[in-house]
C-alpha cells in the first residue's frame, strides 16, 4: 500500500524546495493569508494521514507540498513524545508551546535530519522567514494535536500516544537521546 501524499494545495512561494502554504492559525507569523474556516489545510491533512503514514520507512516525494507534510509528520511525532509525559491538557499545551518556540534546525543546518531531501534557503532573509514560518506552524500543530490527544474528557488518549515511539522514515527531528 502506498503512503498518503498531500493534496495539490496551491502555493505562490517556496523556500528551498518546500512549499509555503497558508493555514488557519491563531498565532502571529508570516504564514500566507488564512483560509476560510470550513476548508481543510495542510495541518488537518497531516494529522488525518499521520497514523497511516508514520509506518512507512520510505516516502516518495511527488511535490513540494509533500516536503511540508513530511516535516509536519515528524513534528507530530515529537509532540506525542512530549505529550506522553503530560497528565492534563493545560500541562500538554504548555509543553507544546515550549517545544514550538525552542531552537530547532531548518534545512541547510548541520543538525537537520533530512538535508538530502530538502533544499537550503538561498539567502539569510529566506532562512529567517522559513524559521519564523515553521515556528508559527509548530505552534498551531501543537495546539491541534493537544486537542486530539486530550479530546473532550481531558484524559490522554492511548490511541494517539501509542504512536510516540514510531519513527516516520526512520528519522526524528530531535537529536539522538532526546
Amino acid at each position: 500500500m502506498p503512503a498518503y501524499h498531500s493534496s495539490s494545495f496551491e502555493y505562490q512561494q517556496s523556500i528551498g524546495n518546500t512549499a509555503i502554504l497558508p493555514f488557519r492559525t491563531q498565532f502571529r507569523g508570516p504564514a500566507p493569508q488564512c483560509l476560510p474556516q470550513d476548508t481543510q489545510d495542510i495541518i488537518d491533512e497531516s494529522i488525518y494521514y499521520f497514523k497511516a503514514n508514520v509506518f512507512f520507512r520510505t516516502y516518495e516525494i511527488k511535490s513540494e507540498t509533500d516536503r511540508l507534510l513530511i516535516y509536519i509528520t515528524l513534528y507530530i511525532t515529537e509532540c506525542l513524545k512530549k505529550l506522553q509525559k503530560s497528565a492534563t491538557k493545560s500541562q500538554g499545551q504548555n509543553e507544546m508551546y515550549s517545544l514550538a518556540i525552542s531552537r530547532f534546525d531548518i534545512p541547510g543546518d548541520a543538525g537537520f535530519p533530512l538535508n538530502s531531501v530538502y533544499g537550503k534557503p538561498e539567502t539569510a532573509s529566506e532562512a529567517e522567514f522559513f524559521r519564523t514560518y515553521l515556528t508559527q506552524l509548530r505552534q498551531e500543530i501543537g495546539l491541534r494535536i493537544c486537542d486530539k490527544v486530550f479530546g473532550e474528557d481531558g484524559k490522554p488518549s492511548k490511541w494517539w500516544l501509542c504512536f510516540s515511539k514510531k519513527k516516520f522514515m526512520d528519522k526524528s527531528l530531535s537529536g539522538p537521546g532526546q
